[in-house]
């Protein structure tokens, strides 16, 4: 294995968009101040998004054209993670996170005037960057796991949770930033306020992005394909991610199989809550200006969820234990809100939508750290192609929900994600006795 200093002296290893978007001179943060860095991009990013994204089915209802935009989006997202992996590769996985915003950005212009001759094109442009910004993420993050881990000769599974905690509580908290910014803009209104006061939201949250894209580019430069370990392996790597191993393309990998019905609920559980929770479970109650409120409750639990679940992991069995532990509370949302729920008046009746949201962003919170550091440390040797298939399944599912929603009942749709809960979890416990039997997967 060459030395550090030899890998630097070719050029072919600096990706597109490095010239572009050079490190500031002097500026080099340590690994864990690069996990700061992009956690807070995302922040100021995703409190312009998410809010616009819960928004959708009860802003731009005129022949569903929030939720069937919404639908197009993750199928883009779905078709486009096809070649994502390779284009990821080529940018390097700061350029890709850069090119991604400007996707997010052109969604929240195009609210401005939501016409389908708008919104459409908008939504396939941000299926594209969202890919590529997603699967980016996941492996600037697992990098800096990877190389924080070796170079202070420390256990990689306890830093892929420390880092992927952090990084999903930060993100978790955009729900509540950005939805109080929308109940506080919108007002009281049930009806969502006046045209003044949408576009005073949208122009806010364009202000938001462009911080965060301005965070996006002062990334330092990755180069995931050098190894930057300097002969040393950082604790806790298994053979299950051994880079002498013939690599295995992920979809074929059985991990992954086994993996993809978690995955795939994964984005069946996100777009419950942006397609359906708001418009059924929150609205009726509380209006469409109370949205934001649920939705923040819902990110705020989420904060602390992913927080706690990060510090919590040390192996294998905790994950389990954490993974079980959340789909038991969604599973218990889903019972209630199928057999025992029915809106109602006065105090209690507004806040059972807080309540579900609260206990379902917990749910959330575990699902999103789990779930990427697992893929971080199961499939380190090819890990843009790993994200690139976990994104997939998440967006087909969640496209699913948009797409069927708008004719589905309540009912049904709870039906049908707590069958895919079971699924899911039955598929994972068994990954987890596999791994466990074979003794090769140790944090």
């Amino acid at each position: 294995m060459g030395s550090r200093r030899d890998d630097e002296e070719q050029p072919a290893a600096v990706p597109l968009l490095a010239a572009a978007y050079p490190t500031p001179s002097g500026l080099r943060r340590s690994h864990a101040g690069d996990v700061h860095l992009l956690s807070a991009a995302f922040l100021f990013v995703f409190s312009a998004y998410l809010p616009t994204q819960n928004l959708q089915s009860t802003l731009n209802t005129e022949g569903n054209l929030g939720a069937v935009s919404m639908g197009i989006l993750y199928a883009s997202f779905t078709v486009f993670t096809a070649t994502t992996a390779a284009v990821v590769r080529r940018l390097g996985s700061r350029g890709a996170l850069v090119v991604g915003t400007s996707g997010y950005a052109l969604f929240i212009l195009a609210n401005l005037l939501p016409t389908w001759y708008t919104m459409v094109p908008a939504s396939v442009y941000l299926g594209f960057t969202s890919s590529l910004m997603w699967v980016g993420q996941g492996t600037y993050l697992t990098s800096a796991a990877f190389s924080h881990a070796t170079e202070n000769k420390l256990h990689l599974g306890q830093v892929l949770g420390r880092f992927n905690g952090e990084f999903w509580g930060m993100f978790a908290s955009t729900q509540v930033i950005g939805n109080l910014i929308s109940l506080v803009v919108l007002g009281n209104d049930k009806d969502g306020g006046g045209a003044n006061k949408k576009n005073l939201l949208f122009t806010v949250f364009l202000g938001c992005m462009v911080i965060g894209i301005v965070l996006m580019c002062l990334l330092s430069r990755r180069d995931e394909n050098r190894a930057e370990t300097d002969g040393h392996e950082p604790q806790g790597r298994s053979f299950l991610a051994d880079t002498s191993r013939p690599a295995v393309t992920p979809l074929a990998d059985p991990r992954m199989l086994l993996l993809a019905p978690l995955l795939a609920y994964y984005g069946l559980q996100k777009a419950f809550v942006w397609a359906v929770f708001t418009k059924s479970v929150v609205t009726p109650v509380l209006g469409v200006a109370g949205v934001g409120g649920a939705m923040a409750v819902y990110g705020a639990a989420g904060v602390v969820s992913s927080l706690v679940a990060g510090r919590l992991t040390s192996g294998l069995r905790s994950s389990t234990f954490i993974v079980s532990t959340g789909a038991v509370l969604q599973a218990g949302v889903l019972l209630w809100l199928l057999f025992l729920y029915s809106p109602m008046d006065g105090l209690l009746g507004s806040a059972a939508p807080l309540v579900v949201g609260a206990v379902w962003g917990v749910g959330d919170g575990i699902l999103n750290t789990q779930l990427s550091g697992l893929i971080g440390l199961l499939f380190e040797n090819d890990k843009e192609a790993a994200f690139a298939l976990g994104k997939m399944w998440q967006a087909a599912a969640t496209a699913a929900v948009f797409f069927l929603s708008p004719g589905a009942t309540l009912q049904g749709m709870l039906a049908a994600l707590a069958a895919a809960l079971v699924v899911a979890v039955a598929a994972f416990l068994f990954l987890s006795l596999v791994i466990e039997r074979s003794h090769a997967l140790k944090f």
